[in-house]
């Protein structure tokens, strides 16, 4: 074989990486997973990738270490977003690498065979991913959305008419805790009516993800009681953060397009705040009401 570009050994040097990452990552998510038909077939794409990483080790003649801080980074997202999420980030980095494929392949022809065997695992990983927090997204979805809504639009107005951030946080937690606890019993009934078996679960998740809401959007205000304009401040800062991630996280578990949902739910947020600070501004200037 002729020597190589240098642009096309260093190509091929940033695959060898990625496999040996990949390797490490799959047997580790393999070692955790509990369910055997998951844990056979992670353990075989495991195996895959050492054995693409052997080609490519081949090619260069240099043994390449696994980034460790890469793998501490996929740890910490299937502790803390699940499986679902970290192996369908890491099929996105090894699309990216569908463009190395087609460049080395002029090169080195086992590239095309290399290509073939990623797409594979792509179809297997579909096939296999269940993971319960998934299927009560939706649960999830309606606790995030009614709490972003209702919560950011009651702040703001509080905001407006209460001159004192006691009684907004006040007021805001009492409220979140009322309507946190009236979502879960109407999602708890929705669920029940639907003859779904698992009516409680889907509950407890939106009660959960409607709470958790709350206490970001009520934050800024305990941290900063001296300012409420400038806690409203952060809090819209928060809201932003909230929706971006949150719908981050879906677009790429569910295979969502990211800029639509993330738009729609930041003029409904966002446009309701605006409406209530309105309110607020009534309330305060033309009935009199100053607190």
């Amino acid at each position: 074989m002729s020597e190589l570009p240098k642009n096309i050994m260093k190509k091929v040097k940033k695959m060898q990486l990625g496999e040996i990452n990949s390797f490490y990552l799959y047997e580790y998510l393999s070692k955790k997973m509990k369910d055997e038909k998951n844990k056979k077939i992670l353990d075989k794409i495991a195996k895959q990738e050492m054995h693409h990483y052997v080609i490519w080790e081949k090619v260069t003649k240099v043994k390449i270490r696994a980034n460790k801080f890469t793998l501490f980074l996929f740890k910490m997202m299937n502790f803390f977003l699940g499986y679902t999420f970290t192996l369908k980030l890491m099929e996105k980095s090894e699309d990216k690498a569908q463009l190395y494929y087609e460049e080395i392949k002029e090169y080195l022809p086992i590239a095309a065979d290399v290509a073939i065997e990623e797409h594979e695992h792509e179809k297997e990983l579909l096939g296999m991913l269940d993971e319960e927090r998934l299927n009560y997204i939706g649960s999830i979805v309606l606790g995030l959305n009614d709490a972003l809504v209702e919560l950011t639009g009651t702040i703001a107005g509080l905001t407006l008419a209460f001159a004192d951030s006691k009684m907004i946080t006040l007021s805001a937690i009492i409220t979140g805790i009322a309507a946190s606890l009236s979502m879960a019993s109407s999602e708890y009934l929705s669920s029940k009516a639907d003859g779904s078996a698992n009516a409680l679960k889907s509950s407890i998740y939106t009660g959960i993800a409607y709470i958790i809401t709350v206490a970001f959007l009520v934050l800024p205000y305990l941290l900063i009681p001296d300012n409420h304009f400038l806690s409203l401040g952060i809090m819209i800062g928060v809201v932003i953060l909230i929706i971006f991630f949150f719908n981050y996280y879906i677009s790429v578990a569910k295979d969502l397009n990211f800029r639509k949902k993330f738009f729609q739910m930041i003029i409904i947020s966002l446009g309701v705040s605006i409406i209530s600070f309105g309110i607020g501004f009534l309330v305060k200037t033309v009935i009199g009401v100053d607190i």
